[in-house]
């Protein structure tokens, strides 16, 4: 019987909660093991814009970054 880990939620764009950055949307990757998403450094006009770049290539690839050097602090 194999132990069942929680499923890992997926990457993800939000509204910035920074008042510095207030009316900009940001991509979040859950990492395991961590309480609070990764925020990936980049800030986007639009939700849209956003969402647009986590399934680009680009974003793929950073986000695959994030995973692998999480997994690498462990």
């Amino acid at each position: 019987m194999r132990n069942k880990q929680p499923k890992l939620a997926p990457p993800y764009a939000a509204e910035t909660k920074d008042v510095r950055f207030a009316g900009t949307f940001e991509v979040l990757v859950p990492v395991p093991e961590r309480n609070k998403p990764h925020k990936v450094p980049l800030q986007f006009a639009s939700l849209n814009e956003a969402e647009a770049w986590l399934h680009s290539a680009e974003g793929k690839d950073m986000v695959a970054e994030i995973l692998e050097s999480a997994r690498k602090a462990k």
